[in-house]
């Protein structure tokens, strides 16, 4: 009777240790020799809102994650390099001009294409798949100046400087990205008035019809007031793009290749107008940032 017990108490023994490893097996997966996939962002709303969406996306696989928000666009380049993250939201403008110190480019797959090359040979870092989302340099203007006079692209506002009140934000007068490169291409634009202002004020300025023109970026959430507010073309394409990647330190990626997929997945739902939409629920609703990319990311899943 002893050994009957003994050799029952043995096999429910084994059997639980067997389905222990089993249900550990099909729980969250982990990759670089066992570690969580660390996902950084940079310190502004979009991406962290980004990085929070590629967290999401990889945790409802069943990858452990860890999250670093916050981290200064200066020195997020190198906590990748320096193997303090392992991923995070990149721009293919900021890869090419920032980091790589290359030329100017203008065409989004070409410009793809070399930071990929680049930072797969100099820093064993890969690009995964660019969404439509391009966060560039850009120029807003209020949406009743801009029906009233035909303004819907640069070379149009070039055309109509003369009744134009400009916002600047002093700095981009001088740098060599800003009205300089315009001018080598659009020509001279011979403002009306041009008047310095502190960019956090832009769109109250532009609201308060104190000015009627502003620099801008090209997904930032005011923008989806578009009875106030009008994103001009850049018809003539001067400024670099700035496409939204995320870029993985080669040995994560290379010991779960199945990264990509999931991540790649997010991407292809990013355009412009969505990022656009998604920064508005932060900046003018006054959204967490958790919460706004949790709601978006449900309703993709």
């Amino acid at each position: 009777m002893k050994k009957n017990i003994k050799k029952k108490l043995v096999l429910a023994i084994s059997i639980t240790l067997v389905l222990s490893i089993i249900l550990s097996s099909c729980g969250n997966k982990t990759n670089n020799n066992g570690s969580t996939i660390r996902i950084g962002s940079k310190d502004f709303t979009e991406n962290l809102i980004v990085g929070e969406l590629y967290a999401l996306a990889l945790e409802s696989a069943g990858y452990q994650v860890e999250r670093f928000p916050n981290i200064a666009g200066s020195i997020i380049h190198s906590s990748i390099v320096n193997n303090d993250i392992d991923m995070y939201p990149e721009y293919t403008g900021t890869g090419l001009l920032a980091v790589l110190k290359m030329d100017l480019m203008t065409d989004p797959d070409e410009v793809y294409t070399t930071v990929k090359e680049e930072y797969k040979k100099q820093f064993n870092i890969s690009w995964l798949d660019y969404s439509k989302a391009n966060d560039g340099a850009g120029l807003v203007i209020r949406t009743e100046v801009s029906q009233k006079l035909g303004i819907k692209t640069i070379t149009d506002l070039q055309k109509h400087a003369g009744e134009i009140r400009f916002a600047s934000q002093g700095e981009v007068d001088q740098r060599a990205d800003g009205i300089p490169a315009l001018e080598k291409v659009y020509g001279k634009f011979n403002w009306k008035s041009s008047k310095v202002y502190d960019n956090s004020l832009k769109y109250e300025v532009l609201r308060n019809n104190e000015a009627d023109v502003a620099p801008a970026y090209t997904t930032e959430g005011q923008l989806v007031n578009k009875d106030e507010f009008t994103l001009l073309e850049d018809d003539k394409q001067v400024w670099p793009p700035y496409n939204l990647a995320p870029v993985i330190r080669d040995n994560v990626l290379s010991t779960d290749p199945g990264i990509a997929e999931v991540i790649n997945k997010v991407s292809s739902v990013l355009d412009t107008d969505t990022v656009t939409a998604l920064n508005a629920k932060v900046d003018v609703d006054k959204e967490e940032y958790e919460d706004v990319a949790k709601e978006f990311y449900d309703s993709i899943k």
